[in-house]
């Protein structure tokens, strides 16, 4: 009897570890960025679901893939929409699905596998999100037409002044986020999705909506503009008063 509850103590002491390393684990693919957005709980607890799930053979990389394929598919949505049936921009939703599993996904696995590079992935990264904005808003003009692709011209304009600013942040304050406030991308993909199921419902829809969503960009960036020039000027006046107390600190 006492050998048989040594053993099961044993099994038990083994789970609790192994608990305790897939708790530990988990709490790290989040450690290199802050998140605020509006669905950061909910996405979290996504991610943190999702990264058991991908199969071993499946690479940061291929994931980085998957993300790039869904922006693909945005714009095959965008194209057949056009020619054929606007009901295809339910197509576009798929594949605002599939870019943020992939973009989601990709940096997070290579966190919970311990097999991060910081630097790479946070090159690929940028990239690659640029690379499908810009495929997405080349299938914004294909649909929009008829005098309206402005609006595509300017919400991946706005989008990368939004990119810049993320980075310009990166560098003043040593800390990566890549949300404007409570809105993130996550949230952008969220309302595309609702503004393309309302204009299979209603005709027109898409250019009311994807004016708005260009004038809020605007808004935002000026506000975050603002901001990221204040963290700069009490960057350079920090870095100013320690130079001042130690006279020997070259500036770079």
């Amino acid at each position: 009897m006492k050998e048989k509850k040594t053993m099961i103590e044993g099994l038990e002491n083994k789970h609790f570890g192994q608990v305790q390393e897939e708790d530990e684990k988990k709490k790290n693919i989040f450690k290199d960025r802050k998140r605020t957005n509006l669905l950061k709980d909910a996405e979290q607890r996504s991610i943190s679901y999702l990264v058991t799930k991908v199969p071993d053979a499946i690479t940061p990389n291929m994931l980085t893939g998957i993300g790039c394929f869904g922006g693909m598919v945005v714009l095959l949505g965008f194209v057949l929409a056009s020619y054929v049936d606007r009901s295809y921009l339910l197509l576009g939703v798929l594949g605002l699905s599939i870019n943020w599993l992939g973009d989601s996904l990709d940096g997070r696995i290579a966190y919970y596998r311990n097999i991060p590079r910081k630097w790479y992935g946070f090159s690929l990264d940028i990239i690659m999100d640029w690379i499908n904005t810009v495929i997405m808003g080349l299938g914004f003009i294909v649909y929009l037409g008829e005098g309206y692709e402005l609006l595509s011209y300017f919400f991946v304009a706005l989008y990368g002044w939004a990119m810049i600013i993320t980075q310009l942040r990166y560098k003043i304050t040593d800390r990566y986020t890549i949300d404007a406030g409570t809105v993130g991308p996550t949230e952008i993909r969220v309302i595309i999705s609702i503004i393309f199921i309302l204009e299979v419902i209603f005709a027109g829809a898409v250019n009311i909506f994807s004016a708005l969503v260009v004038i809020t960009l605007f808004i935002v960036n000026i506000v975050d503009t603002i901001k990221l020039l204040r963290l700069g000027d009490a960057r350079d006046i920090a870095e100013r008063a320690v130079k001042s107390a130690s006279p020997d600190v070259k500036e770079k």
